[in-house]
């Protein structure tokens, strides 16, 4: 993992949530423990971290194995903030086609809201 920056950016959240339950105590804290990492700068690799290229530019699918549950939470990284677009339990070997599209989808309706409604 490598540090970029020394201002802790903001999260901001498009959908879905982490809490317990769903997740157990341990699994929230470690997704917490990752996003925390991107806010401050981190670069995430494998195997807590996977990039999403079909998604976008700097998006990632952060991996937190729980108990029972293997969780998905889908991430931009921008340059002044981590973006959550999607959090879901995975329950096979690749990520759902409507999980990506979903998440394209909000992705691209923050940036039209970010600026202006320009493209």
């Amino acid at each position: 993992m490598q540090r970029q920056s020394t201002s802790r950016k903001d999260v901001f959240w498009l959908s879905g949530e982490i809490k317990s339950p769903p997740f157990s105590d341990l699994a929230r804290q470690e997704a917490g423990r990752l996003i925390g990492l991107l806010q401050d700068g981190e670069t995430i690799g494998m195997p807590h971290a996977r990039p999403m290229p079909a998604i976008g530019r700097r998006c990632l699918e952060l991996r937190v194995v729980d108990k029972n549950a293997t969780w998905r939470i889908v991430c931009r990284t921008d340059p002044d903030v981590v973006v959550i677009a999607a959090v879901f339990e995975k329950k096979t070997q690749s990520t759902p086609k409507q999980e990506i599209e979903n998440s394209k989808a909000r992705l691209a309706a923050f940036d039209r809201v970010r600026n202006g409604g320009k493209r």
